[in-house]
């Protein structure tokens, strides 16, 4: 069975607008995340925060991808779907929803701001911005959340049912998000556009490929070596450093906040950036029991 390509990557968060600035540190104090100077403010008036990067990022994912040119789909938009990952993405909306219930009745609601208390919000947005007429879905069970996103996503690419899947991971930061998790939270996120094998081209290149996923027994546990790798051949991506044998590779992707449900998104493109600056071997991901092993462009099936 040909694994699954990767042919498009985005990456936006606070100072790193490209999948290689993930393998550089992070910058203090860098500027937040701007939708509107990629995609425009047109259709973004009444959206919340997270449907806005969310935005930005499929936009950039599918462009890069070869599935968009200034806005217009290249490609039969039944054919394309959409999984989004994203723990945190709508609380704001839906705690204002709350307190205004409660202190008014339903009566003080703003239509305009209503829609966005649905948890598929930012998937629904996506599609019918880029006429994305595949399965559209919405995951968010915590730190693995992402990484299962991009399984689930595989999964649709393999059985058939359409030919690409934008994966978005994205979350924002706001007083009600750090409430949640303690402290700071990215704002911002990434995006990757998956393929079938057959759909990779000189002009839709390859930057990885999605090989296997799998389930640990849980967030705690210690990643696993990838099937047929020896030490030190595979980069290590987990939310566990602690758990990273001597003398592995590894990347910390940590500096602009709680990641949650991006964290999974964020790892994948980090190590397609990783492949394009000539690392070799494999790259296995682990966050939140979740795990998917990544391979270079031009391994062998």
């Amino acid at each position: 069975m040909n694994p699954v390509a990767m042919t498009g990557l985005s990456v936006a968060l606070p100072g790193v607008d490209r999948p290689r600035g993930l393998l550089e540190p992070v910058a203090p104090d860098a500027a937040p995340v701007d939708p509107a100077a990629l995609i425009g403010k047109k259709g973004l008036r009444y959206k919340d925060r997270a449907t806005r990067i969310g935005l930005h990022l499929a936009f950039a994912a599918l462009t890069d991808a070869g599935l968009l040119d200034d806005g217009r789909l290249r490609a039969p938009g039944d054919r394309i779907g959409v999984v989004v990952s994203s723990n945190l993405g709508n609380a704001d909306t839906v705690c204002r929803a709350v307190e205004t219930i409660a202190k008014e009745t339903t009566s003080g609601l703003s239509p305009m701001d209503t829609p966005n208390a649905s948890s598929n919000i930012i998937a629904s947005e996506t599609a019918i911005r880029f006429g994305l007429r595949g399965p559209n879905l919405t995951v968010c069970n915590g730190a693995g959340s992402g990484l299962d996103a991009v399984r689930w996503a595989g999964l649709m690419v393999r059985s058939g049912r359409v030919d690409h899947m934008v994966v978005v991971g994205v979350e924002p930061d706001n007083p009600v998000t750090r409430r949640l998790v303690g402290g700071p939270v990215a704002d911002g996120g990434a995006a990757l556009v998956l393929s079938r094998f057959g759909e990779a081209s000189p002009a839709r290149p390859a930057k990885a490929l999605l090989a296997a996923g799998a389930r640990t027994a849980g967030s705690g546990t210690a990643p696993r070596r990838p099937a047929g790798t020896t030490p030190g051949t595979a980069l290590r991506l987990t939310d566990e450093p602690d758990h990273v044998p001597p003398g592995e590779p590894s990347l910390d992707l940590t500096g602009w906040g709680e990641l949650s449900g991006a964290l999974g998104v964020v790892q994948c493109v980090a190590a397609a950036a990783w492949f394009a600056a000539g690392g070799a071997g494999t790259a296995h991901a682990v966050a939140g029991g979740a795990g998917v092993t990544l391979l270079a462009p031009g391994h062998a099936s």
